[in-house]
């Protein structure tokens, strides 16, 4: 079980990844020709901020579900439409051809993928953790939290190698459409795996004993309401940490500093796997250690390291580069990989999908969907020092929510 959450996290995030990096290297001027360069990115960038604004949508929706009919049925559907929505993206006919329905359509998409995503994460967590023998669960969950590593690096990757092999006006022509349309071929890859699992124990016995929430996102309102907000509050670094040190600074390296676009894909890819190692390595230990001293370790790392992120990356010596990169991505890492036990475990068993999914995603809107284009505009007006210190914020912001919340190792999932 945790390996088919692991291979369903990691196809939808390389969809929802994608994304990204074609917004930081093409969209704008494929979508928004007429606008300024510096319009032009913050129009590219909102366009991907729309998905997080979708995500929360997504886990009531999916939640509502997964909390009364199964986990597995829901990630079927969730998959289905986060795949389909991003390769029609690569079918899409750009600004020349469709005008202002182009963009329209961009942003429709972008829609549909964020409420995919919105209820992959939290099903895939659970069909890991309710499988999960007490005293393992962290490690069951470092599963799925692996997805979203695997993921990047292989939409890093099939960019890095298209930019290798096309010439820069093939490449902005059409070469960006394929790895979107590999989305059609992960899809089918995604929905063998997802219809061969069984439904978790944890969920039979809530249904056997006739339990199930009507309104599970009601319930968990009412009932959660500290572990949802504080959990959303603890996951805002993770989200901030990565699409700072990814979308934006790829858009930043290549447009700002001049740093060879194929230069910036490889350096991610390394980047990629601090992020993996730091993923692995405190998702394992949360088991011994438990989860929130490690997630507390991560966000500490953060506040250092945003500090330093910005002067590294300047230097524009890209064995620097990655360094900046992959200390940003190991400080994300150490915070998201016990997030996989440790959002679950904060909520019941009836309401555990919508809690652990809305947690996960309002996070998602306060830490990813606004820190590409926050840092944008502090770049442009404060320069890039400022862009480290927004990163350090954002890492005590959710220091000081995970201090609020409790232990969650030793707790019975029901």
């Amino acid at each position: 079980m945790a390996v088919a959450s692991f291979i369903g996290t990691a196809i939808e995030f390389y969809d929802f990844y994608i994304y990204g990096t074609a917004a930081a290297l093409v969209l704008n001027e494929a979508f928004f020709p007429n606008l300024t360069p510096l319009n032009a990115t913050l129009a590219s960038f909102s366009t991907y901020a729309v998905a997080f604004a979708a995500r929360p949508l997504g886990s009531v929706v999916f939640g509502h579900f997964g909390d009364r009919v199964g986990r597995k049925s829901v990630l079927v559907a969730s998959l289905l439409l986060m795949g389909l929505s991003t390769a029609l993206v690569g079918l899409l006919p750009g600004y020349g051809s469709w005008g202002i329905w182009a963009p329209l359509a961009l942003v429709l998409l972008r829609f549909l993928q964020g409420i995919g995503l919105g209820g992959e994460w939290g099903g895939a967590a659970l069909l890991a953790v309710e499988h999960a023998p007490k005293g393992r669960r962290g490690l069951y969950a470092a599963f799925p939290q692996l997805g979203p590593s695997i993921g990047f690096f292989a939409a890093t990757g099939i960019f890095w190698l298209l930019s290798a092999v096309l010439d820069d006006t093939t490449f902005k022509s059409w070469g960006w459409r394929i790895p979107f349309l590999l989305s059609f071929l992960l899809v089918a890859v995604g929905l063998f795996v997802r219809l061969k699992i069984s439904e978790t124990p944890v969920f039979q016995r809530v249904m056997e004993q006739q339990e199930a929430s009507k309104v599970p996102t009601l319930d968990v309102f009412r009932k959660f309401p500290k572990e949802l907000l504080l959990g959303a509050g603890g996951m805002i670094v993770a989200y901030g940490l990565f699409y700072t040190a990814t979308t934006y600074c790829l858009s930043y390296a290549t447009k700002t500093l001049g740093v060879p676009r194929n230069t910036m894909l490889g350096l991610s890819m390394v980047a990629c796997l601090f992020l993996a190692a730091g993923t692995w390595l405190a998702a394992t230990r949360s088991d011994a250690g438990g989860r929130r001293k490690l997630i507390l370790g991560g966000c500490g790392l953060a506040v250092v390291w945003g500090l330093v992120l910005f002067p590294l990356l300047d230097t524009e010596q890209p064995v620097l580069i990655a360094l900046a990169l992959g200390g940003a991505l190991f400080c994300m890492g150490v915070v998201y990989g016990p997030m996989g036990a440790y959002l679950p475990e904060l909520f019941g068993a009836r309401v555990r999908y919508s809690g652990a999914s809305l947690a996960y995603n309002l996070g998602g809107v306060l830490g990813g969907a606004v820190a590409p284009l926050v840092a944008t505009r502090l770049q442009a007006g404060f320069g890039s020092a400022s862009v480290g210190w927004y990163v350090s914020a954002m890492a005590v912001v959710s220091l000081l929510c995970v201090l609020a919340l409790p232990e969650t190792r030793e707790r019975e999932l029901g």
